[in-house]
């Protein structure tokens, strides 16, 4: 039997690291997509916490990148801000998550009790944390990760070897907004 080449996908995934073309998200959409507002994502990135790993600001005027990965990781602060953990065991965690594929975050369930953060790669130790009978909350990453799929499929993106370019514009010229003005202003001309 002969086997036929596959067709693979026109763009990559935006969560696959390993693509040619790996797709960016400048700090407005990252701050969109993680429920963040600008000023916590330029503190976090200004203090080391969550970095761009795709292109970093270099000055005034320069436009910070953030992966997919970035984003997520983002999107865990935020979660685990919101349920009162210090900004000290973040930092402990996201440590830990940086030193995973998107693929093994997906594994993760993050557990803490206010004061430490858990992270549980099987059910077996989210029984464990919990048999310890004090209350605890938990991330399931993969939720996270699943929903950040979702919000970055409609906000725009750019390739990394191609500054200023809108992933929307490449892969739909009439998908731009300023496309879209222009087909409105002449259909009611």
């Amino acid at each position: 039997m002969i086997e036929q080449p596959e067709q693979g996908a026109l763009f990559a995934d935006p969560s696959d690291p390993g693509g040619d073309d790996i797709v960016g998200y400048r700090g407005p959409t990252a701050c969109s997509a993680a429920g963040i507002t600008y000023r916590q994502l330029d503190y976090w990135a200004r203090t080391d916490l969550v970095l761009p790993t795709i292109r970093t600001a270099t000055g005034s005027g320069s436009q910070r990148l953030y992966s997919f990965k970035d984003i997520l990781v983002l999107k865990v602060v935020k979660r685990l801000l919101d349920a009162g953990v210090s900004l000290q065991n973040i930092r402990v965690a996201v440590d830990a998550l940086r030193a995973r594929g998107v693929d093994d975050l997906a594994q993760v369930t993050l557990l803490s009790d206010g004061a430490t953060v858990y992270e549980c790669t099987s059910s077996e130790e989210v029984v464990d944390l919990l048999q310890g009978g004090q209350g605890v909350f938990g991330i399931a990453v993969s939720g996270a990760l699943r929903e950040l799929r979702g919000t970055l499929a409609h906000l725009p993106g750019e390739r990394a070897g191609l500054v200023g370019v809108d992933e929307s514009s490449t892969t739909s010229s009439a998908g731009d907004e300023l496309s879209q003005r222009r087909q409105r202003r002449s259909a009611t001309a």
